[in-house]
């Protein structure tokens, strides 16, 4: 009697080391662990948050006494793609907080980075995003309203939000930005953290960074979607909850990072 021939399988793909398996609950322990390093000596926190809606505050002052004010939205949403670079000294704060040790406001601010010239090489490249997003913006409105003088800040504002072109345009733009801020979110959300405590490239931080967030697509939609609901809210509050919300958000992005990377707590 024959004997049958042994049924062939497909060979299962290894596992990739950048796929980690964390379920979308993950995200609210982060939240907790970036809270509970927020009200550990908070004022470092807070002072930290205040520094930088300063800064928001500027750049929108100079847009508008530079007609430009327009370009708010875009300017306010690209601190999705630059946000990881302005937070390094909350993650230190979170990876001293976690081993017990002391800091101070001080050591958030003059916080060296381990690959210090690659960072900021990967700082550079986030403001050129930036500014390619600035310009989209700029000729989306071009493309909807056409080429013609800019009617002003206000008059701009009344084009977008109470016409049907501008709601048109409003969708457009919001589709595109999100393309702008997801694939800059994937590229330095691990990136960032991991130059500042390792010493690497800027590109392959870049690039492990992007794989990670595509291996673990739903948990790491979810936690993008957590800042920007955070962004959305500090804006609307007219960026007094920003203070609070980033240096929360930026805490939590130091766990959401050494979840995924195995960094020793």
């Amino acid at each position: 009697m024959m004997e049958s021939l042994p049924e062939v399988r497909k060979p299962s793909a290894p596992q990739s080391p950048y796929s980690k398996n964390f379920s979308i609950s993950a995200t609210k322990s982060w939240l907790v662990s970036g809270w509970n390093d927020f009200i550990t000596d908070p004022i470092p926190s807070i002072t930290f948050g205040l520094v930088l809606a300063l800064i928001s505050w500027g750049v929108i002052s100079i847009l508008y006494f530079t007609n430009l004010l327009y370009l708010g939205l875009p300017a306010l949403s690209g601190f999705l793609i630059v946000g990881p670079f302005f937070a390094m000294g909350l993650y230190e704060k979170s990876r001293k907080n976690s081993k017990g040790e002391a800091f101070s406001f001080s050591d958030m601010v003059r916080f060296r980075p381990r690959s210090s010239t690659q960072i900021a090489f990967a700082g550079l490249m986030l403001g050129l995003l930036v500014l390619f997003w600035l310009r989209s913006a700029d000729l989306l409105y071009a493309l909807f309203f056409g080429i013609k003088p800019f009617p002003g800040a206000m008059d701009a504002f009344i084009n977008v939000f109470t016409t049907p072109t501008g709601w048109l345009l409003l969708i457009t733009g919001t589709l595109v930005g999100g393309v702008f801020a997801s694939f800059a979110f994937a590229i330095s959300v691990f990136a960032i953290p991991m130059l500042s405590i390792t010493k690497t490239d800027a590109l392959t931080a870049m690039g492990i960074s992007f794989s990670m967030t595509v291996k673990n697509l739903p948990v790491m939609v979810v936690w993008g979607a957590i800042v920007t609901v955070g962004l959305v809210m500090s804006v609307l509050s007219g960026l007094i909850l920003f203070v609070f919300i980033f240096p929360i958000l930026g805490h939590a992005t130091w766990h959401v990072y050494s979840a995924f990377m195995d960094v020793a707590q």
